[in-house]
């Protein structure tokens, strides 16, 4: 009894196979998207401020500012977390995901597999 029932699971599972890996390359893209705008901002912004840091005292934080080449130290005191910072990076990987799940949708990438 238990060998038909997981023999009719694999039948079901082989005839969706295409569908199945379908889903999971697009949860796989998905994924990666959101990983990639998620941390491609942090990254950017920790190597700009401590690759070349041209603050002398201890203490100072480079801070990056709009003129080239304008060098702002501020205080590290300065920089705390705060409430928001808790808040913001879900909402923009929600965002983001959103976002993807949108893009795809426009695309319409699963039309062919509708009926008519």
């Amino acid at each position: 009894m238990l060998s038909s029932f997981f023999a009719s699971v694999l039948t079901r599972l082989t005839l969706r196979w295409p569908v199945i890996v379908f889903a999971a390359t697009w949860t796989a893209c998905l994924t990666l998207t959101v990983a990639l705008a998620s941390f491609s901002p942090e990254v950017a912004f920790v190597s700009a401020i401590s690759s070349s840091s041209s603050c002398e005292s201890e203490g100072l934080i480079r801070v990056l500012s709009d003129v080239p080449g304008d060098i702002l130290c501020l205080p590290a005191h300065l920089f705390s977390k705060s409430k928001i910072d808790f808040i913001v990076p879900p909402v923009f990987a929600a965002v983001v995901v959103a976002g993807s799940a949108f893009l795809v949708r426009a695309l319409g990438l699963w039309e062919g597999d509708e009926p008519r």
